[in-house]
């Protein structure tokens, strides 16, 4: 059984899905953030295929807010090198404060547009 704020998250989720669609020029920048880290992917939602990913395991020093916006222009870096420069954001039910507003920012900071 799941807990009640995992149900809360699961419907957002579906609900921005239906939303947010991510194509090859403009891939879905989907985020998931565990009590640890905190995971990007760039997904291709016409081939369900996930063009790139980064995380912050590999992100040194630190708080976890400081290796998110690392993550991110990590992140952005790698999508500049295959030409992507245009994504749309996907936050995957969590809210847009704390880590994942760390993340977006270091994304946009490192090239990326949404």
């Amino acid at each position: 059984m799941t807990k009640p704020y995992s149900r809360g998250r699961a419907r957002r989720q579906v609900r921005v899905r239906h939303r947010v669609w991510g194509t090859l020029k403009r891939p879905r920048l989907s985020v998931f953030r565990s009590g640890k880290y905190i995971y990007a992917q760039l997904i291709n939602d016409e081939k369900s295929i996930t063009l790139l990913s980064a995380s912050d395991l590999r992100v040194k020093g630190g708080t976890k807010t400081e290796k998110a916006r690392k993550a991110g222009e990590v992140l952005a870096a790698s999508a500049l090198k295959k030409k992507i420069k245009m994504v749309v954001f996907d936050r995957a039910g969590f809210c847009y404060h704390g880590r994942v507003k760390a993340l977006a920012e270091g994304a946009r900071r490192g090239g990326l547009e949404f």
